[in-house]
């Protein structure tokens, strides 16, 4: 008997096959003297759609809402549907005994095999391949310590109640939003909430009233000194108070009534998990969330240079502790050579802040894999996520980096002025920065004095004030999110798991209703009135992070699956009747100057990846063209500018943008400006031994080409 092993993508089975000796190839899969190893491509099949409960659900109508079938059923996906064939048919075969589930180790790994397994009613013995990285040793020792598959049914649980629960929900609330404004607008259990603090954050910004305000500095000669008042604060919203200060201090002297010195030691920065990385990829490197996860897949299954993805751990655990010098070893090339090799000439010291079995679930940190790089096969982006990957690892075998921290406050005039300035003692960790990265941990002291030098100085030594330096400065509203500051309070609010927080940002842009400007992401004005649209269950974190809380606990075996989809159907029902008995009404925001030349109804604007396009949104019409201005070399004839070209039922026309002048365009016309005369004899001029020598010969032949 054969064992059929089932892999989540075609690159993983190939390897796997490599591997494991099944070296013939057939149309869908490899086989083997042992096993025959497939793939699935993503989802083989998912939940059925509600047209497939019931045909007259094919139409979008708010009064068959909510849909909420009793036992949810499955499908194959019609895009993948000849894959599935196949796996089916391997699973049928007499040959083959046992399966192994070798999909990603992960809650929607176990989702897509168990759904794939239900629908082709596999029956026989199935074991779980969880492994964390895609190397020849992983798998090997993957292959010869397989789980038994039930150890993995709760997990299975909850990634199915997880499924569930989007689909009642966000189909739901999506198909009542779009049918009672009448416009696509779409929501969701995650989505919402996420969409909800970004525009918390712009009403924030909206109502902040910004003041002028003055910090006051004191330059003693050999340094300077900042006033604050009795609550810390250096600001002084008060001119009069400035002058007054100014007029007090300058001049002046006074002596130090307090020098405190003390060390400040700082650990090494953990190792990264997912959501980690993708921040500091963004904030480092400018990578949006989704590239950061597309670019480390590459590295984890393409290159196989670190170990799984999508974990939300930032620890290992202590089996690893053997394979630690074996990972040094393969980075201690190119720049990470002179900071990995002292490391592999004593023994590594495992502290709890890099090994705690305590803090890892189903995943440990991302690091290196023992596989040796070749820096030079990685494509840009690649070899700077693998920099940061490779220093963080490196780095967590340094020591703490240590500083002395100088605090002096001075008396002047019975008015106390602070400095603070950092001794730099032993840089530890840093060094594999170069001394540029700051620890998460540490707390934001003032950034003016930080790594300020200060001379020599001791209690009581007496100062005198040479002169006084007055800044003038205004409060700043709260700054927009960036992913990485949004990723970080999508894991702090629970919402998503590491896996998905990326795709729901994606979902946000390719909806329209928030856009990246810069590096920073902004609502667009469908996303203001969706908001407001939406459920209030749904616009703020607290709902989702209970439901994915509990989620947590289903799969730990602490939570059962029915009385959550009972909740769930129960919310479902809620939410759909608060949809109905709204009273809003919803604008579209991008409607454009032009009209549609078939219905007349005014255009859409929408972004996409070719550009701007403008769409009809009669739903009977579906006109559609490129929404990019086009510039004719006609001029206006009251205004004198460029008009712009357009299309009408009539043909093409021209219109003044400014003066609204439009004037039809004869399509017969051989008329030809003089660029066009230019770039015409530019043309044909490598013709001209067999069309002649002469302006007139070219432009004549130009003319007869251009009338054909």
């Amino acid at each position: 008997m054969k064992t059929l092993v089932l892999a989540e993508k075609p690159s993983v089975a190939r390897e796997i096959a490599r591997v494991m000796g099944s070296r013939d190839k057939h149309k869908g899969y490899f086989e083997g003297p042992k096993y025959v190893v497939t793939w699935a491509l993503g989802h083989l099949v998912g939940l059925a759609e509600p047209e497939d409960y019931d045909g007259k659900f094919g139409t979008w109508a708010i009064e068959d809402l909510p849909i909420l079938p009793g036992k949810m059923k499955l499908k194959v996906l019609k895009e993948s549907s000849h894959q599935y064939k196949i796996v089916q048919q391997l699973m049928r075969r007499q040959d083959v005994g046992e399966l192994i589930v070798a999909t990603d180790a992960a809650r929607e790994g176990e989702l897509l095999a168990r759904w794939i397994m239900d629908m082709a009613k596999w029956n026989k013995p199935f074991q779980r391949l969880w492994i964390s990285s895609q190397t020849d040793k992983a798998i090997k020792e993957g292959f010869s310590s397989l789980k038994p598959g039930a150890q993995f049914e709760r997990l299975y649980q909850s990634a199915r109640c997880r499924a569930e629960a989007d689909w009642m929900i966000g189909l739901n609330v999506t198909r009542a939003l779009t049918c009672k404004f009448g416009a696509p607008l779409s929501a969701g259990r995650v989505q919402t909430p996420s969409l909800g603090m970004i525009m918390q954050r712009e009403n924030e910004i909206i109502s902040f009233v910004s003041e002028g305000y003055s910090s006051l500095r004191a330059d003693l000669g050999s340094f300077q000194v900042t006033w604050r008042g009795n609550n810390g604060d250096s600001r002084i919203f008060n001119p009069e108070e400035v002058t007054r200060l100014q007029s007090k201090l300058d001049g002046r002297s006074g002596k130090i009534i307090k020098l405190k010195k003390s060390e400040k030691t700082v650990p090494h920065p953990l190792a990264y998990d997912l959501t980690e990385l993708q921040r500091d990829a963004n904030r480092m490197l400018g990578f949006s969330a989704k590239q950061t996860s597309n670019v480390l897949q590459r590295l984890y299954e393409q290159h196989k240079l670190v170990t799984y993805p999508r974990t939300d751990s930032r620890y290992l655990t202590s089996d690893m502790g053997d394979t630690l010098k074996e990972r040094l070893n393969s980075v201690a090339v190119g720049p990470y050579a002179p900071l990995a090799r002292p490391l592999l000439r004593k023994p590594l010291t495992l502290s709890k802040r890099i090994v705690d079995d305590s803090k890892v679930t189903d995943h440990h940190a991302i690091i290196p894999t023992e596989q040796t790089v070749l820096l030079n096969a990685l494509s840009s982006e690649e070899r700077k996520l693998y920099d940061l990957i490779v220093r963080r690892f490196i780095s967590l075998f340094y020591p703490p980096a240590r500083f002395d921290n100088v605090a002096v406050i001075v008396d002047i005039a019975g008015e106390n002025l602070h400095a603070k300035g950092t001794t730099m003692k032993d840089s530890g960790w840093r060094i594999v920065y170069d001394g540029q990265a700051m620890d998460e941990d540490e707390d934001g002291d003032d950034t003016e004095e930080r790594g300020t030098t200060l001379p020599e100085l001791r209690e009581g030594e007496a100062v005198t004030v040479k002169k006084c330096l007055v800044q003038a400065g205004r409060t700043l509203p709260p700054k927009r999110y960036t992913e990485a500051a949004l990723l970080t309070q999508m894991e702090k609010h629970g919402l998503g798991t590491p896996a998905t927080r990326a795709d729901i940002i994606e979902k946000l842009v390719n909806s329209d209703t928030i856009e990246r400007q810069g590096n920073s992401l902004h609502p667009t004005g469908k996303g203001k009135q969706l908001i407001q649209l939406a459920p209030a269950d749904l616009r703020t974190p607290e709902l989702t992070a209970r439901w994915e809380a509990e989620l947590e606990r289903i799969a730990r075996g602490q939570g059962k699956p029915e009385p959550f989809l009972l909740g769930i159907r129960d919310m479902a029902q809620s939410l759909i009747n608060g949809v109905k008995n709204s009273e809003a009404t919803y604008k579209p925001h991008n409607v454009s100057n032009s009209h549609c030349p078939d219905c007349g109804t005014r255009l859409l604007e929408k972004k996409t990846a070719r550009g701007l396009v403008l769409t009809c949104p009669s739903e009977d019409c579906g006109y559609r063209r490129s929404g990019e201005k086009r510039l004719s070399n006609r001029r206006c004839p009251q205004c004198h500018k460029k008009m712009e070209m357009k299309e009408g039922k009539a043909g093409p026309y021209v219109q003044c943008l400014g003066c609204g002048i439009t004037e039809t365009m004869n399509q017969d016309s051989k008329h030809v400006n003089k660029r066009e005369q230019q770039k015409l004899v530019n043309q044909f001029a490598k013709k001209q031994e067999s069309i002649g020598s002469n302006l007139g010969d070219l432009l004549k032949a130009a003319m007869e080409k251009k009338g054909k």
